[in-house]
């Protein structure tokens, strides 16, 4: 059995790892924190009955894995002391995301305190990184809209089918993206029948997305994104559009993306054909609601021919696939378990 801990088990992130490793049949979960003790089902109603009792930070013992649910300036900190206990660690946060450490300083506002972290830490998309996170000692789990746009967009820019330098994101998010701590977008008088759209401009996740997809083209990524909190829940859709280098049928670039991501048993090409003799087209294009609490991501599109450009609309949960439970199927990696041990629950119809 793996032991494992959760440092921050009081927010939504910390609280899906905690929901999702209760029922996992080779962890044993040693404790989790929060700097205020108190019973879970004062924070996760969900986890009532679990007999769970969060502790103080200070009170944690050594476990063979650790997965940090923190702001940015707590995590370095909680990190190295966690790594040099001998665990392993997930970072669900921000803290080592970046490669160049002036463009952390900038985007975060704040210097490194101990950058040689961020330099050893893995990028948490294993369907990118798969050797590399399995011999991990610390990862960096991605944003939740870095996690979708990446990977929609990865398959056409590693085959050089889009140009790099005119990609564009539209990220559609649930509110549970902002996390438990109260903010107006967030309330639900504000964002009922309500869009929000906000950092328009130089969103974090931004340079995530062109950090990993310039690995893998081999060329400059530029992706211009921009966020709208929507009155949902969970999930994310990213609408991704690349304009091609050549001619390309819907077909063809399914059977790509079908190619890229196989052998990768938690990315679902959403393949459904369109409806004859319909003008209102909607059944090839995949849910927010089908993918809702599930480490699933589905991925759908469609080839603008008269503009020369393709459409992807890539769907996950945001703390799913785009959080907590990416991070238990990457520790299932980092300890040789079964890919998808404790993670193959579908969504929930209605949701």
């Amino acid at each position: 059995m793996i032991s494992a801990g959760i440092v921050g088990g009081s927010g939504y992130m910390g609280g899906e790892a905690l929901r999702v490793l209760l029922d996992h049949p080779q962890v044993e979960l040693a404790w989790a924190t929060s700097r205020q003790p108190s019973a879970i089902e004062d924070h996760h109603p969900n986890l009532f009955g679990s007999g769970l009792q969060l502790i103080h930070p200070d009170d944690a013992t050594p476990c063979d894995v650790v997965f940090l649910a923190l702001p940015t300036d707590a995590t370095v900190e909680a990190a190295a002391a966690h790594l040099q206990s001998g665990a392993r660690v997930i970072d669900l946060g921000s803290a080592f995301r970046l490669r160049d450490r002036p463009t952390w300083e900038r985007v975060y506002n704040m210097t490194h305190p101990q950058w040689a972290l961020a330099e050893q830490a893995v990028y948490g998309i294993n369907e990118l990184h798969l050797d590399a996170v399995r011999e991990a000692g610390l990862i960096a789990n991605p944003g939740c809209f870095s996690s979708a746009a990446i990977l929609g967009l990865a398959p056409l820019l590693a085959a050089g089918l889009v140009e790099p330098e005119r990609l564009s994101v539209d990220g559609l998010s649930g509110t549970a993206g902002a996390g438990a701590e109260l903010a107006r977008a967030a309330h639900h008088p504000e964002i009922g029948n309500n869009l929000v759209a906000y950092n328009a401009v130089g969103h974090r996740h931004t340079y995530e997305m062109e950090q990993e997809l310039t690995a893998l083209a081999g060329t400059t990524v530029h992706v211009h994104f921009t966020p709208v909190y929507v009155p949902i829940t969970r999930s994310i859709l990213c609408i991704c559009r690349g304009y091609l280098r050549e001619a390309a049928s819907r077909e063809g670039l399914l059977d790509l993306f079908r190619e890229f991501y196989q052998g990768h048993p938690f990315m679902q090409i959403y393949d459904q054909p369109f409806e004859t003799g319909v003008s209102w087209q909607y059944k090839p294009y995949p849910w927010v609601s089908a993918v809702a609490g599930t480490n699933y991501c589905q991925l759908g599109l469609d080839v603008d021919a008269e503009r020369n450009s393709v459409v992807v609309l890539s769907v996950l949960d945001s703390v799913g696939k785009g959080g907590a439970q990416v991070g238990i199927e990457n520790m299932n990696l980092m300890f040789g378990l079964e890919r998808g041990m404790g993670l193959t629950r579908r969504g929930l119809h209605p949701n």
